[in-house]
């Protein structure tokens, strides 16, 4: 008998594919009180996050917050008023060619778009109650002027400079972000353990029906096509 599928073994819920959420120092999105101005009292290194997390007080109550590069403890940051880094603001008050980071993609779901570091998006132009951005990718959205959004770039940039040197460092690296690594692919496996193990040539179809059994449904299930597209 071979061994079970990796996605039935990850079904089981067994430690080995349950994130370390009891480290996680907790979500990091905006508050949806009223606009308000704190100031860093610490920034902490959080597992599982690539990113440092800023300690921000407003009012006597401790937020988390995804720190802008160059932010420092005491810094006075969130809604300042004034389009200055770190500051939070609605993509309708910040001016065109802004970098923005942590972006709403719907007005009040605490920020979704560019939390990683180095990554941010810049406001291109305004048309009627939307906003446009470029994406680091280059491609271009168009969001609600309400959303907020952080000025700056993301803390943590040339992070992924330093190489992992071993394996192990890269193991409990992956592993703080609830990620399997390394992941075996099929084709390298034996026949009794995966569908696609053993020889490779021909090479069978990895189309599967919807209804066929877990050990079976692996590949591209009920695809309507596989190739490339022709142009």
């Amino acid at each position: 008998m071979g061994k079970n599928l990796r996605q039935q073994r990850r079904g089981r819920a067994t430690p080995r594919y349950l994130a370390p959420s009891h480290r996680y120092i907790g979500k990091i999105k905006y508050a949806l009180e009223a606009p308000a101005q704190g100031k860093v009292v610490d920034i902490v290194h959080s597992t599982g996050k690539k990113t440092p997390v800023a300690i921000v007080k407003f009012a006597g109550k401790n937020e988390l917050m995804i720190p802008a590069d160059g932010t420092f403890v005491g810094q006075d940051v969130g809604f300042l008023g004034s389009v200055a880094t770190g500051s939070v603001a609605t993509l309708g008050n910040i001016p065109e060619g802004t970098k923005v980071f942590n972006i709403e993609l719907r007005p009040g779901d605490g920020g979704k778009l560019c939390r990683s570091p180095g990554s941010a998006a810049s406001v291109v132009t305004r048309t009627g109650d939307n906003c446009v951005l470029e994406m680091p990718s280059k491609r271009k959205v168009t969001l609600s002027m309400n959303c907020r959004a952080t000025v700056g770039v993301p803390a943590g940039a040339g992070r992924s400079d330093k190489p992992f040197m071993t394996a192990g460092n890269k193991f409990h690296a992956m592993r703080a972000t609830n990620r399997m690594w390394p992941r075996v692919r099929g084709v390298a496996m034996n026949p009794v353990d995966h569908p696609f193990g053993g020889k490779t040539k021909p090479g069978g179809p990895i189309t599967c029906s919807r209804n066929r059994p877990p050990g079976a449904k692996v590949g591209s299930i009920a695809a309507r096509r596989t190739g490339k597209r022709k142009r």
